[in-house]
């Protein structure tokens, strides 16, 4: 499995982008995906950031480095969001892997902390995310932030 950023791969662009609303999207926010990775960063040291696991030529899991998760916290930041394992690859760490490489690319890019929100019980906790507050979203119901310490791995290609 490899962990691609995918402005680098432009031959799965759209696949990309059909994976990532067709998980996270709706019906009337198409072009929002399509835009907001279309302008992800080719900077070396900033975000967003838009990623995708392959195995073979097969998208299996994605995430993403955000400025902001939609919520109300835009004092935290990056924020890893996006994060899907198709469900004929879970079992087998891959999102561990997706998190263990969205925290590694954050300490190459500067930060000390990478930030996530989820209503899952029990799953970032397993991996050592710490539940430190909350959020608002912009339709007013809270939701739970997870924090973890970054740390650097030399050579990954972010």
């Amino acid at each position: 499995m490899e962990i691609l950023n995918i402005q680098n791969q432009s031959d799965l662009f759209n696949e990309s982008v059909e994976i990532f609303w067709g998980q996270w999207g709706n019906e009337t926010n198409y072009d929002f995906y399509k835009d907001c990775m279309r302008h992800s960063s080719k900077d070396k040291d900033a975000i967003p950031r838009f990623y995708i696991a392959i195995e073979g030529k097969e998208i299996i899991g994605t995430y993403a480095l955000l400025r902001n998760d939609i919520n109300s916290r835009q004092d935290l930041f990056p924020w890893l969001a996006c994060l899907y394992v198709k469900p004929e690859y879970r079992g087998r760490s891959i999102g561990k892997s997706l998190l263990e490489h969205g925290l590694n690319a954050s300490a190459q890019l500067g930060y000390e902390k990478l930030y996530l929100s989820s209503d899952l019980e029990g799953y970032y906790e397993n991996y050592g995310w710490v539940n430190s507050t909350i959020t608002y979203g912009p339709s007013g119901g809270s939701i739970k932030v997870y924090e973890k310490t970054t740390s650097e791995k030399a050579g990954l290609e972010i």
